[in-house]
């Protein structure tokens, strides 16, 4: 397999076997991402410079029968926290990319004009196509791919007008509505002048057949897991329901944890719009969903939604309608919008407007309203008027708007972590998101370490994981002791999922596949013996290198905390009950409880002396000689 790096500056295309030695390190991925970024953009380049790489890599089961062997990776220096940058996608296009050859595609430099890359097996070739630009990632697909989905040949990843623009939270779409999102890799895209790669690959790789003896009993295992039975059935949104009732239901930019609303919004009612469920490739769950509004303003036929867009576009703004969080999850698609980012900063608008802090003509800027909610996805794909603010995340337009003596307040109600927003998790109920939001080297981020075993009572899996004297405190979920140690265990086999190029809903979503499951898919590639632990070691040295390059890039333990709402403020729990009669659903009048974080720093010093960091989170030096790391202390 091969690496290519394109400057678009020059049109210089430079194509090398990629080295052994680093896929025995780093195995591909997120890991091969981490270590070019390391060695190629350091603290002085700025994230949307033309010094800047944008690096595309598929893992070395992506594209293979292993099930769920779809994801892509991208890596980059973030323009939304000016730090370690990744955005993660499934779809199609990784798999195409391991077809036609290539572990990683590497771009920097900025074309003269808008322009595309073309791959066809090992031909790359720059474009220039300012056509395309002002266009959106629908019209990019139909237009490289062309109209009919049975007739096209290869995949497009590509940037609609939110990259174009420089929007800080713009994303990159890949098969229509994939998308690698988070930290604003659309924005370093449209700073390359670069709209879209459309790769084609003409044959396939040969299989050995002991990976497909592998990958066969791994789809088996996944088959029988009845835990999967939710995903199967209605994705990601069967989260709704439960979440709701435990208080894991972010709502009002995070004043409540709860929405009186959720039949209207939950998993059901989406279903109600369900036209087919999909899957990425070579995946034996399908948890994609195809809905139609059929009717309306709001109709439209998309790819979606799923729990953390419904959330981010509908609780999340006091949004009650389906069909309008439907059509906003579609604008981000043609626009090229993190939705979780979008929903987030519409939010935080809406709150600073509740507390007279923030006015527009044109919008109500009040919870619930449609209008504000699709107008400002509109306003900052295009950066106008108040979107022009937004476009660049809550902690840039805190800032912005903070120019006022209000400024502490808007800067209060920013919900981010190094500049970058919340995922859909409650850190005061979900304690080991909240630490693991914290901790994240690409800022909040519920993927990185995915800690819920506690919150799904999986005890089973606990049992193979964890010391017996740590369990019955690990497994409570209001109990913080033990937090840290399922974030460090989730964040190292995360990284593990990542780097070879498989879905974590095959991994650390339900624990379906533990890392002796997955370790023979890569020995048999490797062709030579690997063992789970194994594999969880190049996951802590994964997680350790993206480490060093925040520290070299002046980020410590200050940078590693929850916004003040979630350290200072008690969240409200309600109780629910279900009209026998009716059928409604009936949220409590009053609270019947609260949920709090007792102590942040105490579960962050955990982490870091768990994963031998120093108090200040630096990992120190006998924990990197341990990873084989012990040279690029000197180099941050």
């Amino acid at each position: 397999m091969k690496t290519a790096t394109i400057d678009l500056s020059t049109s210089r295309i430079e194509t090398v076997e990629t080295p052994t030695g680093i896929l025995r390190q780093f195995l591909g991925g997120r890991g091969l991402g981490a270590k070019l970024l390391f060695d190629l953009v350091g603290p002085d380049v700025e994230p949307l410079s033309p010094e800047n790489y944008l690096i595309f890599a598929a893992g070395p089961l992506a594209g293979t029968p292993w099930p769920t062997s779809a994801r892509l990776h991208v890596t980059y220096k973030s323009p939304l926290t000016g730090a370690y940058g990744y955005a993660n996608s499934g779809g199609f296009f990784a798999a195409e990319m391991r077809h036609a050859g290539y572990d990683g595609i590497l771009v920097t430099g900025r074309a003269p004009e808008p322009s595309i890359l073309r791959i066809e097996d090992g031909e790359i070739r720059v474009e220039a196509t300012p056509e395309l630009w002002g266009q959106t990632t629908e019209a990019v697909h139909d237009a490289l791919l062309g109209p009919d989905p049975k007739a096209r040949d290869g995949r497009v990843a590509c940037i609609g007008l939110a990259g174009e623009n420089l929007v800080r939270i713009a994303a990159i779409i890949n098969d229509h509505n994939r998308a690698a999102a988070r930290g604003g890799p659309g924005a370093v895209m449209g700073s390359k002048n670069l709209k879209a790669i459309h790769v084609r690959a003409t044959g396939r790789p040969s299989i050995p057949p002991q990976l497909r003896s592998a990958a066969k009993a791994a789809t088996a295992k996944l088959n029988e897991d009845p835990r999967l039975d939710g995903l199967r059935q209605y994705g990601t949104l069967f989260l709704m329901e439960p979440k709701n009732l435990s208080g894991d239901q972010p709502a009002k930019n995070h004043q409540l944890a709860q929405v009186p609303f959720i039949d209207e919004v939950g998993s059901a009612a989406m279903d109600r719009y369900l036209v087919e469920h999909k899957g990425c490739y070579a995946c034996p769950i399908r948890c994609s969903r195809k809905s139609r509004v059929s009717e309306g303003p709001y109709a439209v036929e998309i790819g979606g939604p799923e729990y953390e867009t419904t959330n981010a576009l509908g609780p999340m703004c006091w949004i009650d309608d389906p069909e309008v969080i439907i059509y906003a999850n579609h604008l981000c698609n043609l626009y090229g919008l993190d939705t979780i980012s979008t929903g987030v900063v519409v939010a935080f608008a809406m709150e600073l407007h509740e507390k007279g802090l923030l006015d527009d003509p044109e919008l109500s800027l009040a919870w619930g309203d449609p209008d504000t909610l699709l107008g400002l996805i509109e306003r900052m794909a295009h950066r106008r008027g108040i979107g022009d603010v937004l476009a660049d995340g809550v902690r840039h337009a805190a800032k912005q708007i903070g120019d006022t003596p209000q400024s502490a307040q808007a800067e209060r109600y920013a919900l981010h972590v190094k500049g970058m927003e919340l995922p859909r998790q409650e850190p005061r109920v979900a304690k080991g998101f909240g630490l693991g939001h914290g901790t994240s080297n690409r800022g909040a981020d519920h993927l990185y370490a995915l800690p819920a075993i506690d919150l799904g009572g999986a005890w089973d899996i606990a049992q193979q994981i964890f010391p017996a004297e740590i369990l019955p405190e690990l497994m409570e979920t209001d109990n913080e002791r033990y937090k840290a140690d399922m974030v460090v265990y989730g964040e190292h086999f995360c990284a593990v999922t990542d780097a070879l190029g498989i879905c974590k809903f095959s991994t650390t979503e339900e624990y379906s596949l533990l890392p002796d499951d997955v370790a023979p898919g890569l020995a048999a590639v490797w062709d030579e013996p690997l063992t789970g632990d194994d594999l969880l070691e190049i996951g802590e040295r994964i997680v350790n290198l993206e480490r060093l390059y925040n520290v070299r890039e002046g980020l410590s333990r200050a940078d590693d905390r929850l916004p003040a709402r979630f350290l200072e403020e008690a969240v409200p729990l309600f109780g629910f009950e279900r009209d026998a009669e009716t059928g409604n659903l009936h949220q409590s009048a009053e609270p019947i409880g609260q949920a709090q974080i007792y102590d942040f720093e105490a579960m962050l010093d955990r982490y870091y002396q768990l994963r031998g960091w120093s108090p200040e989170g630096v990992p120190t030096a006998e924990t990197l000689e341990r990873l084989g790391l012990a040279g690029y202390l000197e180099r941050v």
